[in-house]
Parts: structure tokens; sequence; C-alpha cells
């Protein structure tokens, strides 16, 4: 095969993370080359069974520096953005992750001519009272001025095998008696598949959907933070309470924890902050077809797939049955 004859190459920045190995092992199987760009290329060996010899390349890239983003997007034809946190640590800031390095991104990729497509999330406005949905706002409109074609897709909570929303409160359960129901649980969600998440990305590196656009990704079910731990409960067997807790005292645990060095908080201000408002597919986006189904992607019931890895939660694993009834 000569160098011309060679498939396109993406750059996926945070390629071994939980949504980007599902994104990379799309593009590998529709034949595209992935060039992983990741801080630890050592830790992302994993990846490389995926596809055929050569065809997935592991570089090192830190979004805090922009020569390595430049280096790990020439020659590429698309670039992909994955990385986000959930909660600062140190050097690794929403301003210095989310709206920084995703800005240098979008730069790199104009400088090599490619096309981007960013994964946000709902909720990012640059006037929100959340840090983190702050940073993913501002982000965005950086984006837009520098790749006005770029794609930007925004989804709800993503479950899956690696998740860190059904995997933490499960893990919690098989401890505490009780979970807490931030605000009451009253906050709605749209759970989201990872793999249609992956899969809305290689659409748009495919170019089967249009650019310039905010996609706004949700699943077939509207559920509330209640209904969200009832159902890992049911799934898990178990039977624990569930506690109301007003945002005012989970603020202050956040905040307390996130002042004990090296330990990953159960939870932060910021992320309360996020909790007083729904993370839903907007009016706007559903009524315009930015959405999961406008791309002609069928979303997947959370239902389906929990009880392939929440299994592991259950008292006894496997032998414990199927779950509690409903």
């Amino acid at each position: 095969m000569t160098v011309s004859n060679l498939p396109p190459l993406v750059t996926v920045f945070g390629g071994s993370g939980f949504v980007g190995r599902h994104v990379v092992r799309t593009l590998v199987r529709r034949g595209y080359r992935v060039r992983v760009a990741v801080r630890r290329p050592d830790l992302a060996g994993f990846l490389l069974p995926a596809g055929y010899v050569g065809q997935i390349a592991l570089v090192q890239a830190n979004l805090r520096y922009r020569e390595s983003i430049f280096r790990a997007v020439e020659g590429a034809s698309h670039v992909v953005n994955c990385v986000g946190i959930m909660f600062e640590a140190g050097r690794n800031t929403f301003d210095a992750v989310q709206d920084f390095g995703a800005r240098s991104i979008a730069e790199a990729a104009h400088a090599a001519g490619a096309r981007l497509t960013h994964i946000s999330a709902i909720g990012a406005d640059p006037d929100s009272r959340s840090s983190y949905a702050r940073s993913k706002g501002r982000a965005e409109a950086t984006i837009f001025s520098v790749l006005p074609d770029a794609v930007i897709l925004r989804p709800s909570i993503m479950f899956g095998h690696e998740d860190s929303f059904f995997n933490k409160f499960a893990a919690m359960a098989k401890v505490f008696p009780a979970l807490p129901l931030v605000g009451g649980g009253q906050t709605k969600f749209q759970p989201i598949y990872v793999e249609d998440v992956a899969e809305a990305v290689a659409r748009s590196v495919d170019g089967t959907i249009g650019a310039g656009k905010i996609y706004e990704l949700g699943g077939p079910e509207v559920m509330t933070f209640r209904e969200c731990l009832e159902t890992m409960l049911r799934v898990t067997n178990r039977s624990n309470k569930l506690v109301s807790l007003p945002f005012g005292i989970a603020s202050l645990i956040g905040s307390i924890a996130s002042l004990i060095p090296f330990v990953k908080p159960p939870i932060t201000s910021d992320q309360v902050q996020l909790l007083k408002v729904d993370n839903v597919v907007s009016e706007a986006a559903a009524k315009e077809d930015r959405t999961i189904q406008g791309m002609g992607i069928r979303p997947t019931l959370a239902a389906s797939i929990l009880p392939s890895y929440l299994v592991q939660y259950r008292p006894r694993g496997q032998y414990t049955g199927s779950g509690r009834a409903a």
C-alpha cells in the first residue's frame, strides 16, 4: 500500500479514557488509522490489539503544552477531543484542560487543515455558576471562532462498563447502608450509552452529519437521580436506603473533601452546582434534530446494558440472580 493509498489518519486526544477507548475502537472498525494522543502512552497499550499491526499508534501529548498538541495533529485529516475532567487536582484545572487545552487542539487542527469533533457536555455555558460548565462553554465558543465547521457533541451522563456514575454508586452500595440523594434526587438525567456516543463521533468523522453544529446526545429515557439509583439497586439486588441530602450540606461536604490531598473526592461543591440543573436534551436541540436520533442512531436503553457490568456488585456476584423485582 502506497502512502497516497493509506486510510485517513484520525488523532484522538484522550483515546485511552472512558469515552476515548470506545471512539478508537469504533474508528478502527471503520478502517481509519488512529493516532492516540495521551499523557501516558505506556499505559495505553491495551488499545493496540483493537486494530491490525500499525493501524493504531500511541503518542505522548499533554494539553498544557501546545508543542505536543501540534505534533500529535500533524498529518491528520480529522481530530477528536475526548479529554475532560470532573474535578480539579493540582495543575489539572478546568481552565487548563477544558478551555486552554481545547483551544490549543482547535488551533492545531486549523493549522493542519484537519476537521474537529469535540466532546463537550450538556449544560455547557460560559455563564454557568459551575466552573466545570463555564470552562466547557468557553471552549465551545473558542472552537467555533477557530473552526466554524467543527462538530460539538454534548452528551448527558454516559453509562458503560468503565463509567464513573453507576459504578461509583454501586461500589458505595457495597459499603454503606444508605446512599445520598443530593437535592432530594430530583435532578433529571438522560443517560446515554458510551458506544452510542462513539458511533456519533464516528459519523462526524465520516462526514455524514452536518458540520458547524452542537448536537445534544441523550438516551431514550429521562430519569431522575433517584430513579437512576433505584435502577442500580434493582440490578445489583440491593436494598440500601436512599437519604435526601440538601444542596447546602452536600456543597459543604464537597468543599471539605476537596481539601484532602491525594484523595479523589466523592463529590465536589462544583458538582453540587451541576446537580441543581437538569441534564437533558434541550427543546431547541430536539426541535432542530440536533440529537442522537437526528443522526440516525437508535439510542440504547440503560436496562439492557447495566446488568452486563453491575453484576459484580451483587452480594454474591453472578450467582445472586438477575436482580430484585421492580
